[in-house]
C-alpha cells in the first residue's frame, strides 16, 4: 500500500485543507517501469468521515488500507469539518464543501493520480454524517459515480419539519431534526423552503432518478442498537419499499454507532459495488 497526505490551498473551502490517499501496491511480478509508467488507471472509492471527523478517521480507526491493497483500489478520504457536505456560503470567506469534491478534488485526484474518471469506476461511502453525504452526491451527481453506501444514516423526509428551535441538547436521540445543527443548516440555506431544496433532501430526489434510469447502485447499513440512526432507517427503509427503490438494506444486531460496526460493513460495501 502507497500512502499520500496531500495538504494543499483549496479554491472552493478557501483554506489550506488534507487529503489522504491509499494507491495501488506494485505487484511483484512487475518492475518500477512496467508499473508507474504502464498507464492504468485504477477504481476509486471517495470516503466520507462523520461528525466531528477529518481525513484521517477512517485511516486511523479501521483496517480499509487492507481492503484497498487486496482491491488495487484508490481510496480518497477529504476533510469535510461539520458542514454535512453542502455549502457555507455565509461562513468566513465562503465554505463550499458541496463544490469541492466534485469542482475541485475529483479533477485534481483523476489528473494528477492514476484515477480512473469514468463512472462506472467511481464509488462514494461515508459514516454517519459521510453517509448522507455520500447519499447526496449520489443523487446529486449520478453521473459521477457508479454507486454510494450509507453506513449509519439514511435520507430524511423533510417536507415534515417544523421550523427547528435548538432545545439546548444537540445529543438527544430523537431530537435530530430540531437541534441547533439543523437550525444553522436551515439558516443557511435561507429557510425551510431552501432547505428542502437543497443538496440534503435525497428523499424526493430518489424517485426522479429511478424513472430516468441514472440511479447508482444504492447500499444501506445501520446497527440495530444504535440509537441515534435506527428510527429514521428504519423510517427510510419503509418509504424505499413503498417506491421499489432497488437499494440494499442490512441490519446487524448488537451494533451502534462505532467503529467495529463501520469498520466490518465498509467491507459488505465493496462487495455490494463488485470491488
Amino acid at each position: 500500500m502507497s500512502l499520500v497526505h496531500l495538504n494543499f490551498q483549496s479554491q472552493y473551502l478557501g483554506n489550506n485543507t488534507d487529503v489522504n490517499v491509499i494507491l495501488p501496491d506494485k505487484p511483484w511480478d512487475k518492475t518500477p517501469a512496467q508499473f508507474y509508467a504502464g498507464g492504468e488507471k485504477y477504481k476509486v472509492l471517495w470516503l466520507l468521515h462523520g461528525t466531528f471527523g477529518d481525513y484521517t478517521d477512517w485511516l486511523r480507526k479501521s483496517n480499509i488500507e487492507s481492503y484497498a491493497t487486496a482491491r488495487s483500489l484508490i481510496v480518497v478520504m477529504p476533510s469535510g469539518g461539520n458542514s454535512n457536505y453542502v455549502n457555507w456560503p455565509g461562513f468566513a470567506t465562503g465554505y463550499h464543501a458541496w463544490d469541492y469534491l466534485t469542482e475541485e478534488l475529483m479533477p485534481l485526484v483523476q489528473n494528477w493520480f492514476p484515477a480512473s474518471d469514468k463512472r462506472e469506476d467511481n464509488f462514494i461511502a461515508g459514516l454517519s454524517m459521510g453517509g448522507n453525504g455520500a447519499m447526496q452526491y449520489a443523487v446529486g451527481h449520478p453521473e459521477k459515480f457508479a454507486g454510494a453506501a450509507s453506513l449509519s444514516n439514511a435520507p430524511t423526509d423533510l417536507k415534515q419539519m417544523k421550523a427547528p428551535k435548538y432545545d439546548g441538547n444537540s445529543q438527544v436521540p430523537g431530537s435530530a431534526l430540531f437541534n441547533k445543527r439543523v437550525e444553522n443548516l436551515v439558516e443557511n440555506f435561507g429557510g425551510l423552503e431552501g432547505y428542502v431544496s437543497s443538496p440534503i433532501n435525497v428523499w424526493d430526489r430518489l424517485p426522479e432518478l429511478m424513472e430516468a434510469g441514472t440511479l447508482p447502485k444504492l447500499y444501506f447499513c445501520c446497527g440495530e442498537a444504535d440509537q441515534l440512526i435506527w428510527e429514521k432507517y428504519k423510517a427510510f427503509k419503509a418509504h424505499a419499499q413503498e417506491i421499489g427503490l432497488p437499494a440494499m438494506f442490512e441490519e446487524a444486531p448488537g451494533y451502534t454507532h462505532e467503529w467495529p460496526f463501520w469498520d466490518k460493513y465498509i467491507q459488505r460495501a465493496l462487495e455490494f459495488f463488485g470491488l
